[in-house]
């Protein structure tokens, strides 16, 4: 599993918001500013983020974004997934059956990277972005 910059900017962007929500709408530039990554990347992570619901966006002068829940109900494991897709530790595991392995009806390795995946989605997906603001992990 290799988490890239899209999914990490992603975990970036949502903790921003989080830790600005007391100022309302935060604006993509301030988030850009303060995370040191430009506005047009983060416009295009950001599209991913709204469409999924898991910010709003607001427009005119006074617009930007803020999180759609509270802080602690968005898990690691929600943004990383929706923005990169899987984060299985093999490509064989990426259909939940594992039909893109051929060799997957006698492959020995495959319950320990079935166990891996299952590690890292129950890890990830028991830290919030509360749980990352407050230094809980």
């Amino acid at each position: 599993m290799r988490v890239s910059t899209k999914g990490r900017y992603a975990l970036r962007v949502m903790i921003d918001l989080a830790q600005n929500q007391d100022e309302g709408c935060v604006p993509l530039k301030g988030i850009a500013e303060r995370q040191d990554v430009s506005v047009k990347y983060l416009e295009a992570i950001v599209s991913i983020l709204n469409k999924a619901g898991l910010v709003v966006s607001y427009r005119g002068k006074e617009g930007g974004y803020k999180l759609s829940r509270a802080p602690e109900k968005y898990t690691v494991n929600e943004i990383l997934t929706l923005t990169e897709g899987s984060l299985a530790p093999v490509v064989c595991l990426e259909n939940s059956d594992g039909s893109r392995c051929e060799r997957a009806y006698s492959c020995i390795t495959l319950p320990m990277w079935r166990k891996l995946d299952e590690v890292i989605n129950d890890y990830l997906g028991n830290i919030t972005l509360q749980d990352l603001i407050d230094g809980n992990v």
